[in-house]
């Protein structure tokens, strides 16, 4: 590729990628995420980098690029900043670095061609782009890349969202031999192997997870103020000014979490047990009394209540696949009991759990239901009957035709395709229907 405006220094040319992006109303929104972290040139970076806070691009990369990739490329860096990838998605990197890696750049790489149809920003060769993946978010498409593979099945020009592009974005380069296209490696370096061997693009693993968990606690805690705050901030600005801008910033503002990881972590922490003790810990009750006794870690809790809203909005495919999530939570945290109930405007059915039981869930639990939504017969049903659960889990679509219920205990609310709904009482976390 000939670069435009080689009379300037690459320093030069990034700068002016910077200000073009910050002139230009669409993008007015991200000035803030822009002036977060440094930004360098460097000469041992074949392509580019960040740790979600600094951007490092490598000399001769800028070199490569005219100023309508150059511009493609600053935004991919700012992107992984702006939807905080190298601490959000920490736990698919650590599953498969190079899914992960990928199914960030898709999501990204389709956004940033969608925005410039104009050709102001145009993906240079070797970015991973698939209209497939167009509102996706990265566990989404990391799940698909696992059990459907990569879409290789053709090639469009850079940046064309009217097929698929697969090559790829975020890698140390490598020839694909199956097209005879050059992997030229749009958008980071860091651990990518780039070992230009034949087949598919390897080196997605190439973002810097290392560097990102490098950075102490205070820093990453820094970080998320200044990007929460700066997308605050774009958002107001992009409003005040009339811009179509960034659709996605309000959404932005709730951090991108995998709905599965939300629920261990609570069943985790909300459900204390004492079903073994360590002496590696003392109990702090006894230590004032001169006394060195063990403490209690929980690897068993006692009785969980999932509600399953089955109003007729959630199909049998959705509650299929959620039970057979919390099979699999239930086997991490060894519940002693599951009560499962299904409820529409009352509870249709009441199923009982013991351990012993738990492998044969999924299999043998009979949906009932199909009437209106209100969530207020579960609690009422728990206190008629006595229940009394460590805590409780609801999947719903949050469209109620009440209130969210008086708990008694910690609750967890799954909302499927519905954003906009805001429980009044415990944690939610948004799930959408591809996730599962």
């Amino acid at each position: 590729m000939l670069a435009i405006g080689k009379q300037l220094t690459p320093e030069q040319r990034l700068s002016k990628a910077v200000v073009d992006i910050m002139g230009n109303p669409k993008y007015v929104a991200l000035a803030g995420v822009l002036m977060i972290g440094d930004r360098s040139v460097v000469d041992n970076i074949p392509t580019a980098c960040t740790n979600g806070r600094d951007e490092m691009y490598g000399r001769d990369f800028i070199d490569s690029l005219n100023d309508a990739e150059l511009r493609f490329l600053v935004l991919h860096e700012v992107y992984h900043k702006l939807y905080k990838h190298l601490t959000t998605w920490r736990h698919l990197h650590d599953q498969d670095a190079q899914l992960a890696n990928q199914a960030c750049d898709y999501v990204i790489n389709v956004k940033i061609s969608d925005d410039n149809r104009d050709g102001w920003a145009v993906m240079p060769q070797g970015g991973c782009l698939d209209v497939k993946y167009r509102d996706w978010d990265s566990a989404a498409v990391f799940n698909d890349l696992r059990d459907n593979g990569s879409p290789q099945d053709s090639q469009q020009g850079s940046g064309d969202t009217t097929g698929t592009q697969n090559t790829a974005v975020g890698d140390d380069g490598g020839e694909d031999g199956t097209t005879g296209t050059q992997n030229t490696a749009v958008g980071d370096a860091g651990d990518g192997d780039g070992s230009g061997d034949n087949g598919p693009p390897q080196g997605f693993d190439s973002h810097d997870w290392d560097g990102a968990a490098d950075l102490t606690p205070d820093e990453k805690r820094e970080l998320a103020r200044d990007v929460d705050e700066a997308i605050r901030q774009g958002a107001l600005i992009a409003g005040k000014l009339g811009s179509g801008g960034d659709r996605d910033l309000e959404d932005l503002l709730t951090p991108q979490i995998d709905w599965r990881e939300v629920l261990r972590e609570f069943i985790q922490t909300t459900c204390a047990g004492s079903d073994y003790s360590t002496w590696q810990r003392p109990n702090r009750r006894y230590v004032s009394s001169g006394y060195y006794m063990p403490s209690g870690i929980s690897e068993q809790v006692g009785e969980l209540v999932i509600a399953v809203d089955t109003s007729g909005s959630i199909g049998q495919l959705e509650l299929t696949a959620f039970m057979s999530e919390i099979q699999a939570i239930c086997d991490t945290v060894h519940p002693d009991h599951i009560r499962l109930l299904y409820w529409d405007t009352r509870v249709c059915q009441d199923e009982k759990y013991d351990m012993h039981q738990l492998d044969e869930l999924v299999k043998t639990t009979k949906p009932k239901g199909g009437g209106g939504t209100n969530v207020e017969c579960v609690t009422d049903y728990l206190t008629e009957h006595g229940v009394k659960p460590q805590a409780a889990i609801v999947l719903t679509d949050g469209y109620l035709g009440g209130s969210w219920g008086q708990w008694s205990c910690p609750v967890l609310w799954c909302i499927l395709d519905n954003k906009s709904a805001k429980p009044d009482t415990g944690k939610h976390v948004n799930i959408t229907s591809r996730e599962m």
